[in-house]
């Protein structure tokens, strides 16, 4: 199949252009920002996304969802990359509702899902506990009880968690840290005693928190899935969410590099526009090149997810290592080009770079995922 978009996606495309543009534009983020915002996104304004569909985008008919695909996903999170939207797509339906998807009972799905689908119920997934990502390097313990689990341990970057309904706790049920096997979900009410949630500033501005448990108890039905085997609801997660987060980054990547291209247009420098300049042609040369490559990897990406082909896994960390690698360069190169002013807070092309370099270390940087391939093709 050709690597671009069908009619139904195109349409979809501008019409989540067009909600970016007008609804959540850069100077959104900005005004959340210098208001220190409590949640860090309009809840308002989420329920508006639920309402065209895009948190149910992932989820059956039966839940509310719109049950179409990664593909359609990825078009929705690329025009938010081009505003820098802070919305918890991320967090709540790559994450979180996925993850009842995937693993949690009738029961659990019919509690959360529809809520997910309607912007009314927020979700978290704690999951790391350290600085960079590492899936199974977790200590924290659920030790058995007679009615279910006792949950203690600590959680880094956990993603909205601050204001999230629900958590779905990783925890060790057996084996030790960086063991595959042995780790169980479980899906924790926000208000559970002994859990604790802080907040924690971002360099994008966006939002995440650190969670700590100290003895949180759960039942028996709080598992999602299966004891000891959290780990085969984990990694397809971690794949699309990072082929997702691309997605995002496309957008970004784009973003930048046309209001780079306009800015050499127009900058004059010596009398000159600087856009003349046979340096500056060859570095936008190369940043286009890599753009096209990036917006290809991802879009077939998104479609191996929706295929379920075989070689995912290694799509996945393609894509990541791939946009990582292009949001990088392409952010540099747009701040470098916009001179001074680009270094700025009253220029937008640095917010744009620094929820690239967020996004990067999200689920992997390139390192890891380059390793990641060359393991996965038996290098």
């Amino acid at each position: 199949m050709a690597l671009v978009l069908t009619e139904e996606q195109e349409l979809l495309k501008e019409t989540a252009a067009d909600f970016c543009r007008k609804t959540v534009p850069v100077t959104h983020l900005r005004e959340l920002r210098d208001s220190k915002d409590e949640s860090g996104f309009s809840r308002k304004i989420w329920k508006e996304m639920a309402e065209l569909g895009w948190a149910g985008i992932l989820f059956p008919e039966s839940y509310g969802g719109a049950e179409l695909g990664f593909a359609e996903l990825g078009v929705v999170l690329e025009e938010c990359g081009r505003t820098l939207a802070p919305y918890p797509f991320v967090s709540t339906v790559l994450l979180g509702g996925r993850a009842v998807l995937l693993g949690g009972s009738d029961a659990q799905k019919e509690a959360i899902l529809p809520g997910v689908c309607e912007g009314e119920t927020l979700l978290a997934l704690a999951f790391q506990e350290a600085g960079r990502f590492r899936p199974f390097e977790i200590e924290t313990k659920a030790e058995s009880t007679a009615s279910g689990h006792q949950i203690s341990g600590d959680k880094v970057f956990v993603l909205d968690g601050h204001v999230a309904d629900h958590l779905i706790i990783a925890a060790r049920t057996s084996g030790s840290s960086g063991d595959r096997d042995g780790i169980t979900l479980f899906l924790v009410d926000a208000g559970a005693d002994g859990l604790t949630i802080e907040r924690t500033d971002m360099v994008d501005n966006r939002n995440a928190a650190t969670v700590k448990l100290d003895g949180v108890s759960v039942d028996a039905s709080a598992v999602l899935g299966t004891v000891d085997h959290g780990a085969d609801i984990l990694e397809p997660l971690f794949d699309a969410a990072a082929i997702a987060l691309s997605a995002e980054l496309v957008g970004i990547v784009n973003e930048v590099f046309e209001r780079t291209i306009e800015y050499l247009k127009t900058r004059e420098q010596f009398g000159v526009v600087i856009g003349t300049f046979q340096a500056l042609k060859h570095r936008a040369a190369e940043m286009f090149c890599e753009v096209e490559l990036s917006q290809a990897v991802v879009l077939d990406a998104l479609r191996a997810i929706d295929e379920q082909r075989p070689d995912l896994s290694r799509l996945a960390s393609a894509a990541k290592a791939r946009l990582s690698d292009t949001a990088s360069l392409v952010t540099c190169e747009g701040l470098q080009m916009h001179g001074g002013i680009g270094m700025t807070d009253e220029e937008e092309i640095g917010l744009f770079m620094k929820r690239a370099k967020a996004a990067e270390l999200t689920f992997g940087d390139s390192s890891y995922h380059r390793d990641r391939f060359a393991r996965l093709t038996g290098f």
